[in-house]
């Protein structure tokens, strides 16, 4: 992937390439061209509003193409990776799988487990998305799959809790943070909760720590050699561990899951356990499904990551991701129809609605009408840069080797200087 740039968003954001996160199981198709065809589909929406948005469209799909019929699979987010990765290794890999480009997809491309789209992508399917979207797929000017949601990330919140607490206004710096999480423990509320048990989530906190104090050019450069090497690094890791000391955190939290079941972080907060979560643009839906009613928090708000002073990175930058799908590379053509139809305009609006998220299709973008996701929008939409989650952009290896060493630094058994050298040591090995 070499870092590739991307322009992404209506206002011509500047984004590094993202990266594939697997969906699990094992597959393989049948037939292609004038006989019957049969293909496998595996997404990580194992219940409600995302689950049932998949079944629907692929019904609609069959319906409007005789003779294709699709076999769903749904897999937990925590279980996708792996699943993913042995079903590739074993060559017989799900026809359709979920994707986020960058440097674990430039993997899969490389092993000759991604099929070329670039001349099935079509012209309706690029007009809606546009080049910047798509390029999120794209590795050595080919295009490896078509985009589905954008998701930038910032802190969700619950408006209430806040208001009972005597906060103002969000936080826009980490001191200000700090001054409000004191203010939230006072009525008895974890000021934020955070899923540490699946690693990344605590590991966002130290990606965007490193937003703020890398320059773009410094995150650019990482892209490509996947290493640590300028000293702002190593000050990310600092400022986090600063952060982390003055204990905001909610109690048992390298215990607590992100997504699953009430007491997990998303549960908290959308029982009011908790005040605020740092999550991608897709929590709002996670959250939802989470409720005691599973309807969406009547009271969930949004901020971006606040500022931390003395960083080099431009102010209002962005951490963020792009998901989408990717055909296996012996999957039959009817897989790239498939993704053009979940690019259609009808279709993007469904899936911004059922998984209460951003669309990936700027023609979309009028249904999202949820208060929280329309302040993300806006400040995605003004953001000089969006960068990718650092995991992702970096590949499996070294990014797992990042998360595991943050999740360290939270229980209290690294510092700042081991997610530095966890990341040059995975580095010099790949």
């Amino acid at each position: 992937m070499n870092g590739k740039k991307l322009l992404l968003g209506s206002a011509g954001l500047v984004v590094a390439a993202l990266a594939l996160s697997g969906c699990g199981g094992g597959a393989g198709s049948e037939g292609s061209g004038d006989g019957d065809v049969t293909m496998t589909f595996w997404h990580n929406s194992t219940t409600g509003e995302g689950k049932a948005y998949w079944e629907d469209t692929v019904a609609a799909f069959e319906e409007a193409n005789p003779g294709v019929s699709i076999e769903i699979q749904s897999i937990q987010n925590e279980e996708m990776d792996g699943k993913l990765q042995t079903a590739l290794n074993s060559g017989d890999a799900p026809d359709i799988f979920m994707s986020r480009g960058g440097g674990k997809l430039a993997d899969v491309v490389k092993a000759g487990q991604a099929m070329d789209i670039t001349d099935g992508i079509s012209d309706a399917t690029r007009t809606a998305l546009g080049d910047a979207v798509l390029s999120a797929f794209e590795i050595d000017g080919k295009n490896y799959g078509v985009p589905t949601a954008v998701l930038p990330s910032g802190i969700f919140y619950a408006s209430d809790l806040f208001e009972g607490a005597g906060v103002a206004a969000p936080p826009t710096t980490i001191d200000e943070l700090v001054s409000v999480d004191d203010q939230i423990k006072a009525t008895g509320v974890a000021p934020i909760a955070v899923g540490a048990k699946d690693a990344w989530p605590a590991a966002h906190w130290y990606y965007n720590f490193a937003l703020r104090a890398c320059s773009k050019d410094v995150m650019d450069e990482a892209a490509d050699s996947r290493s640590f090497d300028d000293p702002c690094w190593l000050t990310a890791g600092e400022n986090l561990q600063e952060f982390i000391e003055t204990d905001p955190f909610n109690e048992g939290f390298l215990t607590t899951t992100a997504q699953q079941g009430a007491g997990s972080s998303a549960g908290l907060l959308a029982n009011h356990q908790a005040a605020m979560e740092l999550m991608g643009a897709w929590n709002p839906g996670v959250i939802g499904s989470l409720t005691p009613d599973e309807k969406p928090l009547a009271d969930l708000m949004w901020f971006p990551f606040p500022e931390v002073e003395g960083g080099d990175g431009e102010a209002g930058a962005m951490m963020g991701g792009v998901d989408g799908y990717t055909c296996w590379v012996n999957a039959p053509e009817e897989c790239v129809d498939f993704l053009n139809f979940t690019a259609e305009k009808a279709n993007q609006e469904a899936y911004a609605t059922a998984f209460h998220t951003l669309p990936a299709s700027q023609e979309a973008q009028g249904v999202v009408t949820e208060p929280a996701l329309q302040e993300v929008l806006k400040a995605y939409n003004a953001a000089p840069y969006v960068m990718v989650w650092l995991d992702t952009l970096y590949g499996q290896n070294i990014g797992n080797a990042l998360n595991v060493a943050v999740v360290d630094m939270f229980a209290g058994e690294g510092d700042a200087q081991a997610i530095v050298d966890a990341v040059n040591d995975a580095a010099a090995k790949s």
